[in-house]
């Protein structure tokens, strides 16, 4: 595939692009990198040890070794010392060595026909609600064009319907769909019995209810009294790699489980009735979708997992007030509730994830990539040299990018900063295209669209990178154990898969 030029930005260009990386990078995040690395890298300072060892105990001959054992035999105390201090070595590796957490398989619900919502049915019935005036329908009808969204995308029936009953009772009703939707078809493709699930973790934004979410789960599946449950919401579309990296640590914690974590966000109660064209944007790019992920620690589950997680790595910019403002749940003027996106929102979500990649970077990248991205950072900083910052290639570390479709905007700017191909990009488009912005489940979608093409080979590689309000930039590092084969999955892209990749305009005509 040849490049494309990155298209025009949904806001204004001149608030609405991430930071060139060819600028500064905190030196703060640098330590914060290595910290990490250092963190997990005792093999590597053992290692030149082991090595030492090893070649002085090559040189022995066989009288050495008999004289050793001569002495041994009588040196009872060095015997006992030796041995101790083996066992004492063996424990600590056994006892602080992570287990490992495989990703058994998955699955994305795909909604009803009835459920589609085509760009025109989408302008009609937001004329038909009476709710706005003619100059946001307008405006809607341009970010709508504009957003990178196709005419197969999903709205829930509350919303579809006129007039629209945003009740609590329809919204259970659309989380009630979606999460047993996914679960069910997850359970059909792994074959595990909701009894065997020992930790439950659901994220949802919007929609939280009482009883809550996870709740509704338990009590629909008779999950077992012990369950270690929880509920995530506020967190935003990047809340699926929080629940990810929560199931990671309790995994940790609990020999020989099943995590069952379902991402999602709820449409029905949170759709915009108001004119406040900053919130006005959220209906133009949300639609209804979601996702089960099946994790587990047991090795027996090696086998036959799809993959195993390597790195989580939580980037949380909150405690800086644009950040944490920049996406907000609140009352308009006339006391509509919306969600309102702030024009700093991309500068901001830059920032973000500069400090995630700078992070991740030292534990994925290459040692030729990091020494050539610390040179140039130590003759800028210390030598002040005038040298242009070296910008790491990711492609090097990582053979597939689910990046989180949140717009069109936020990918156009993120292939051309990390100087990624129309082919990394793929996924991620053609997941906001069919499917809209499913938040935190979207990095689902986007990977399930790379198995369904056949792309997943044993030992590639897998970043997936989300953001969500607060403001959070979140990457999780996937290593694929088998090769996945497309004829065999059972997601929501395979009846459909060789229709993809379509040729989506900058403009689309409604």
């Amino acid at each position: 595939m040849t490049e494309s030029k990155p298209n025009t930005p949904l806001l204004a260009p001149s608030t609405n692009k991430l930071p060139d990386y060819k600028t500064s990078v905190k030196l703060k995040y640098v330590k914060l990198g290595y910290h990490y690395l250092i963190t997990h890298g005792m093999y590597l300072f053992i290692s030149p040890f082991v090595v030492i060892v090893a070649a002085q105990i090559s040189t022995f001959s066989l009288q050495d070794l008999h004289d050793i054992w001569d002495n041994l035999q009588y040196n009872l105390i060095s015997v006992i010392i030796c041995s101790g201090l083996l066992v004492f070595i063996s424990t600590i590796y056994v006892l602080t060595r992570p287990r490992p957490v495989y990703l058994v398989d998955f699955s994305c619900y795909k909604p009803e026909e009835s459920r589609r919502c085509t760009m025109k049915v989408f302008m009609d019935q937001s004329r038909m609600v009476g709710a706005f005036t003619e100059e946001n329908l307008e405006f809607q009808k341009k970010i709508l064009q504009r957003s990178g969204l196709g005419d197969n995308t999903y709205l829930p029936e509350a919303v579809l319907n006129i007039p629209p009953n945003p009740s609590m009772r329809e919204a259970r009703k659309e989380a009630e769909t979606v999460m047993f939707g996914a679960i069910d078809e997850l359970f059909t493709k792994t074959k595990i019995k909701p009894k065997d699930i020992g930790m439950l973790v659901v994220n949802c934004s919007l929609f939280n209810p009482t009883p809550s979410l996870s709740a509704m789960i338990i009590n629909h599946y008779k999950l077992r009294g012990n369950i270690i449950s929880y509920n995530l919401g506020g967190m935003g579309c990047s809340a699926g790699l929080i629940s990810i990296d929560l199931a990671k640590k309790l995994l940790q914690l609990e020999p020989s489980s099943y995590a069952l974590v379902v991402s999602m966000e709820n449409i029905t109660q949170n759709w915009y009735f108001g004119n406040d064209r900053a919130k006005l944007v959220s209906n133009c790019l949300f639609r209804m979708g979601g996702a089960a992920i099946l994790l587990s620690n047991k090795f027996s589950e090696c086998i036959r997992s799809k993959y195993q997680l390597v790195h989580t790595v939580r980037t949380h910019k909150g405690a800086d007030d644009k950040c944490y403002a920049c996406v907000t749940q609140e009352e308009d003027a006339v006391g509509k509730v919306g969600v309102s996106l702030s024009k700093e929102l991309m500068a901001v979500a830059g920032e973000a994830l500069k400090a995630n990649i700078t992070t991740l970077g030292p534990l994925v990248l290459p040692m030729s990539e990091q020494l050539l991205f610390f040179a140039t950072l130590l003759g800028r900083k210390l030598f002040k040299m005038k040298l242009k910052p070296y910008i790491p290639d990711f492609k090097l570390a990582f053979e597939h990018f689910c990046i989180h479709a949140g717009g069109r905007a936020v990918l156009d700017e993120l292939e051309k900063n990390l100087h990624l191909s129309e082919w990394h990009m793929e996924p991620s488009r053609m997941t906001l295209y069919r499917f809209g912005n499913t938040s935190s489940s979207s990095l689902w979608y986007e990977l399930a669209y790379t198995e369904a093409k056949g792309r997943v080979r044993r030992g590639d590689r897998v970043w997936q990178i989300a953001f969500g309000s607060g403001f959070k930039c979140n990457s999780a590092v996937w290593k694929a154990n088998r090769t996945i084969k497309a004829a065999k999955e059972m997601n929501p892209w395979v009846p459909e898969i060789d229709k993809f990749p379509v040729v989506v305009p900058k403009v689309t005509s409604i």
